[in-house]
């Protein structure tokens, strides 16, 4: 009876294992690279000259990272707990957010940037060439910065990932 119990419950650990895994769209072509990582005490910043507000009631983490495409790469549909501020290094990339009814493309090309809300969103490099991106992702302190979403998270976008 114990080994019934025991292997029903490996087996329903197992499937909701393998779920999770195809549930979730991970990144094809992206390579990733955390620059640094830091905690920050609460804070409030106000500038005139670039009339720019920001406000951390809690600590919180920064997080820098890399993001390095080949033609055709995309993030996958994903997450952050909090805005992300995405510059274009190199190349251009194509943003979509997993909540637009009409799948509007927004094209960012190096030097400029775009600033993620955190809802959920997918990059893909659409040039044909190769693109990099530096990300400012700010999280929990200690906790994950990025949870993937289903391969049609937005089902009005037509591409698989």
């Amino acid at each position: 009876m114990r080994r019934t119990i025991r292997a029903g419950i490996l087996l329903a650990i197992v499937v909701v294992v393998c779920s999770v895994f195809a549930w979730a769209q991970p990144a094809v072509g992206v390579g990733a690279l955390v620059l640094a990582r830091g905690t920050y005490e609460p804070f409030k910043v106000e500038t005139e000259v670039v009339d720019f507000e920001a406000k951390a009631r809690r600590p919180l983490d920064i997080v820098v990272r890399q993001h390095d495409y080949v033609a055709d790469g995309s993030t996958g549909w994903h997450t952050h707990p909090g805005p992300v501020f995405i510059t274009v290094k190199t190349g251009q990339l194509t943003f979509y957010e997993v909540d637009d009814p009409t799948c509007t493309p927004k094209v960012v090309n190096a030097g400029e940037g775009y600033v993620d809300n955190g809802h959920g969103h997918i990059a893909r490099n659409e040039s044909g060439g190769p693109a990099t991106d530096v990300s400012v992702i700010l999280a929990p302190v200690g906790q994950p910065f990025r949870t993937n979403l289903s391969a049609n998270a937005n089902p009005n976008c037509p591409f698989p990932y």
